[in-house]
């Protein structure tokens, strides 16, 4: 859903992250996979959500790297704490699991995740997904994001209502809208309207906030919700 090599955020200092999960040897080396990058930094480690929530609350990551099936409290729990911390700057989440089961991915996607990615992505893909989350970009594993638009495709743009703010949208941030749903970073975003990229980012801010939206994420389901988007649309 975002571009493969996503730039680097614009920060002063690296992404700082945590990574939980209850496999010991796991957490080892997504820490070390990750602190071996010079623009990201690994300040704390969980076996298990409430753990998570702890350190999370402690160290005030950027990302938070987060396994789904743990002993204590489930990942998903886990982030639904966190969301509902109201730490600022609010922490990014991005689910590792190696389910691509649908519900994780609406549970993980309503409990405030802003991306999902299976165990089995390359090191080179984890190391964007964690780079594209901290920016701000929505990110799911391909082949979830297929099933998720499919799912709302088939059982839900029946019974969704268009927002009234909507309609409120200027004729270009519609176009903006139509765009993060089909998937496009805000540089193709930029390209494909010939606009630039700075002016692409304040297009998304007011997307987003004109419509409630916490993340490209939600606009993603919105956009096919409501029929902007149609599946295999690119």
């Amino acid at each position: 859903m975002s571009a493969l090599h996503p730039e680097h955020p614009a920060q002063h200092r690296p992404v700082r992250a945590v990574v939980v999960d209850d496999q010991a040897m796991i957490r080892a080396g997504f820490s070390a996979l990750l602190s071996a990058q010079e623009d990201l930094e690994v300040v704390g480690q969980a076996a298990d959500g409430a753990e998570a929530v702890e350190v999370v609350a402690a160290t005030r990551p950027d990302v938070v790297l987060m396994d789904v099936r743990m002993p204590v409290v489930d990942g998903l729990e886990a982030t639904r704490r966190i969301a509902a911390a109201g730490l600022e700057p609010a922490p990014k989440v991005l689910v590792l699991t190696t389910f691509d089961i649908d519900d994780y991915v609406f549970e993980a996607l309503q409990a405030g995740a802003s991306g999902f990615l299976l165990k089995d992505a390359t090191p080179e893909a984890l190391v964007d997904a964690v780079r594209a989350v901290a920016a701000g970009d929505a990110l799911l594993a391909p082949g979830v994001t297929r099933r998720l638009i499919e799912h709302f495709v088939t059982t839900r743009r029946a019974a969704a209502r268009v927002p009234a703010a909507v309609s409120e949208l200027t004729p270009r941030e519609r176009e903006v809208l139509v765009c993060i749903a089909r998937g496009l970073s805000n540089a193709e975003i930029a390209a494909e309207l010939v606009i630039a990229e700075q002016t692409t980012k304040t297009h998304v801010s007011r997307v987003l906030t004109k419509l409630g939206l916490r993340d490209r994420v939600q606009a993603v389901v919105l956009g096919y919700e409501i029929g902007l988007v149609a599946p295999g649309a690119r």
